[in-house]
C-alpha cells in the first residue's frame, strides 16, 4: 500500500512540474539558471570590456576567487571550479552572448526586436 501511496505522490509531483514549465514557457518566464548565465556573462564580460576599470585581470581574478571560494565550500573541487571558470571567460570574451537562441520563445517576437 505504501508503494502506491509513494507513487501516486510522485505522479502528482510529475503533473505539478509539467505544468509549472508549461506556464512558465507560454509566460517566456526564464527559470534561475537563465538568469545566473545572463549574469554570469554580463559579470565576465562587463570586466573584460570596461575601459574604466584600470587592472581588468585583477578584478577578474577577485570574481574567480569568490566563485570558486563558494564552489568549494559546497564541496567541489578547486582547481576543476577554477578551471569551469577560466573556461567560461575565454569564451565569454567577445562582447557577444554566447547562448543559444531559444526559438520556442520567439514564437510571437517580430525580427527586429
Amino acid at each position: 500500500m505504501a508503494k502506491k501511496f509513494i507513487h501516486q505522490r510522485n505522479e502528482e509531483q510529475r503533473l505539478r512540474q509539467q505544468n509549472i514549465r508549461q506556464c512558465a514557457k507560454e509566460l517566456r518566464r526564464p527559470n534561475r539558471d537563465d538568469l545566473a548565465r545572463m549574469l554570469l556573462w554580463q559579470m565576465i564580460s562587463g570586466l573584460q570590456h570596461n575601459k574604466k576599470i584600470t587592472n581588468r585581470q585583477q578584478e577578474l581574478d577577485n570574481l574567480c576567487n569568490m566563485i570558486v571560494g563558494g564552489l568549494v565550500k559546497q564541496g567541489f573541487d578547486e582547481r576543476q571550479s577554477e578551471e569551469v571558470f577560466d573556461a567560461l571567460a575565454k569564451k565569454y570574451a567577445s562582447s557577444l552572448p554566447p547562448f543559444r537562441i531559444k526559438r520556442h520563445l520567439q514564437k510571437d517576437v517580430c525580427a527586429s526586436e
